[in-house]
């Protein structure tokens, strides 16, 4: 059950009777009050009320060619403030609308405070203002709680498409009625000396009180249909009553008689069968008490009752603080409480039966878990370090230790048991293991030319890597903008632990064309940023691998002679060595090589 509010408090009540009261008109309508039985079941096409109009607030012309189908109209009047709601209890099967008015007078209803108009697809139980009594949050036939004052009228209307339906209950709901439970509307409004309709339960007697001060004689009548009839014998100013009818006082005053009618309906009062203790394995899902249900109302009609669970007797009792859908109890023992109520009248109930609820803890084990098996591993260890003895394993590969090893990808799914008051508790862990590649750099993209340059990592292996240069933070780019000319060191690694691999680069600067004309510009060839590096030596040849000239972090550069003669124009390749961090001399790697001289 989903945790509602303790507000259902007043409740009107529906009988199925000859003589139930239902106005299809709205300058008739029904004045309710306190616990005012409401006897729905609309039957057959109404008088229109709304003077032709194709619609109302949410309500739209139905299938009679009008507002109203089978409608029924009923009038109230608050006597405090508060949050004021209600709800409208029908067949699951049938398909019912309302609109509540704010008015003084059938003429002027204006638009409608609260409506619904929605079909009933999902075969809900009750439609209305504020919260589902069976707790189904979820329920689109419901319209929000309204704020009420004294002294404020309103105008109900409910209303059926078919001309065939089981009718209807009223329950009023709301804080207002938790604030002021025997005025919250005003009784005024129905002037009768045996007071307003009463809603009673079938295993509660009503007593009628008819005392006049001025009463020489007093006599009973009983309708159940089919007109008044005298109650023999019944001659006192109160009479006790048990069964559904119109009740007649005929009080004999010396100054002329007083009749005075009143409805009184009762709703059979539920019963709440014997249940047994039950062991629960607690879930994330909580505690289902649908079975529960099941069983503490035996052969009963499921749709003619509530069934609500509490953890004291006194809030059975008193309805308040029921427990929500998808309860969670704490591990242990706990005494829960029912309540199982009238769906017509909740104040009809029985809180007689309880049950211990043992909560046991599930096996702990720890979260799915993604293992990765690294290129060239033959096997890894998957599942429980340490077993627990009060538990028992099996895998979904057949085996039954808390840990396994597996040599190839795939689904491994691991299952523990533990068993309390014959009840098992079950929980699985999932082990997805995947293949997972050793990085390798197979390249490195340098592009130079400036003190800010641009480097790329290049690798043929597929996986999930990411990349760093010298000391700063990995990134999942493989591109590094910004690179000042000089030693580094560039670094690729598994994000899943499968290894790293480096490569020193230096990264120098150049331009791909000399042109020694004697113009001043670009009159020699050279290296940009030899600064940075160790002792560099730059050896440039021509493309039958002659050594041309050789450069140092000193040289000017070269003017294109060999041995003081010009070289023709044609393309030149070089090799940049340099002294790493041991003091060796090594070769720089992945810089492009070749350049052009211009005649």
């Amino acid at each position: 059950m989903k945790l509602l509010r303790p507000l259902l408090i007043v409740s009107l009540f529906l009988s199925i009777c000859t003589f139930g009261q239902v106005s299809p008109d709205c300058a008739t309508a029904i004045p309710i009050c306190s616990n005012t039985p409401i006897n729905g079941g609309t039957n057959g096409f109404a008088a229109e009320d709304f003077n032709g109009a194709a619609e109302s607030g949410c309500l739209e012309r139905t299938t009679s060619g009008s507002i109203e189908s089978n409608s029924a109209w009923y009038r109230f009047r608050t006597n405090a403030s508060g949050e004021l709601g209600f709800n409208i209890g029908h067949n699951s099967g049938e398909d019912w609308d309302f609109a509540l008015y704010l008015a003084t007078d059938c003429t002027v209803l204006g638009d409608p405070i609260r409506c619904n108009f929605f079909d009933n697809d999902d075969e809900s139980r009750f439609i209305g203002l504020g919260e589902d009594p069976t707790g189904d949050s979820a329920n689109v036939q419901y319209e929000d709680y309204i704020m009420v004052e004294p002294g404020q009228d309103y105008y109900l209307f409910i209303n059926n498409f078919s001309n065939v339906n089981s009718g209807f209950s009223i329950q009023f709901s709301g804080q207002l009625f938790v604030d002021n439970p025997n005025d919250a509307l005003d009784c005024s409004i129905i002037s009768n000396l045996l007071g307003a309709p009463i809603a009673a339960c079938s295993n509660t007697p009503v007593v009628l009180d008819a005392t006049t001060t001025t009463a020489l004689s007093y006599r009973w009548f009983q309708d159940i249909g089919s007109g008044f009839v005298e109650l023999m014998g019944e001659v006192l100013e109160t009479l006790t009553v048990t069964e559904d009818a119109i009740y007649r006082v005929e009080v004999v005053t010396g100054t002329g008689n007083i009749i005075s009618d009143v409805q009184v309906a009762f709703s059979e009062a539920p019963m709440s069968f014997p249940v047994e203790d039950e062991s629960f394995c607690q879930s994330l899902l909580g505690y289902n008490f649908e079975r529960k249900s099941e069983e503490v109302i035996g052969a009963q009609d499921p749709e003619t009752v509530l069934v609500n669970y509490f953890v004291t007797q006194q809030d059975a009792d008193l309805n308040t603080n029921p427990l929500p859908e998808g309860y969670i109890p704490p591990i242990g023992d706990q005494r829960l409480y029912i309540r199982v109520s009238s769906a017509d009248n909740p104040e009809c109930f029985d809180a007689s039966q309880n049950f211990l609820l043992t909560t046991i803890a599930p096996p702990e084990l720890g979260e799915d878990d993604e293992i990765r098996l690294c290129d060239g591993e033959l096997s890894v260890l998957i599942g429980e370090e340490t077993a627990n003895p009060e538990y028992t394993y099996s895998w979904s590969t057949g085996e039954i230790t808390p840990a396994i090893t597996v040599t190839e990808e795939g689904t491994y799914v691991l299952t523990a048991r533990t068993m309390v008051n014959n009840t098992f508790c079950v929980r699985t862990r999932t082990f997805t293991v995947i293949e997972s590649a050793v990085p390798v750099i197979s390249g490195v993209e340098i592009a130079d030319f400036s003190y800010s340059n641009t480097v790329r990592v290049r690798t043929n292996v597929v996986g999930d890597f990411e990349y760093r240069l010298d000391d700063g933070a990995y990134q999942e780019s493989p591109v590094f903008e910004g690179v000042l000319p000089g030693n580094h060191v560039v670094y690729m690694r598994d994000i899943n632990g499968c290894g790293v691999d480096t490569q020193d680069i230096a990264v120098v600067g150049y331009i791909p064309f000399f042109t020694p004309n004697g113009d001043g510009v670009n009159e020699d060839w050279h290296l940009l940023g030899l600064e940075f590096l160790e002792d560099p030596q730059v050896n440039i040849f021509d493309r039958f691998g002659k050594l041309i000239v050789q450069l140092t972090e000193e040289s000017d550069g070269w003017d294109g002679t060999y041995n003081g003669v010009q070289l023709p124009g044609t393309d030149y390749w070089f090799k940049l060595s340099f002294l790493d961090e041991n003091g060796t001399r090594v070769e720089a790697q992945f810089l492009q090589n070749n350049f052009s001289l211009r005649r």
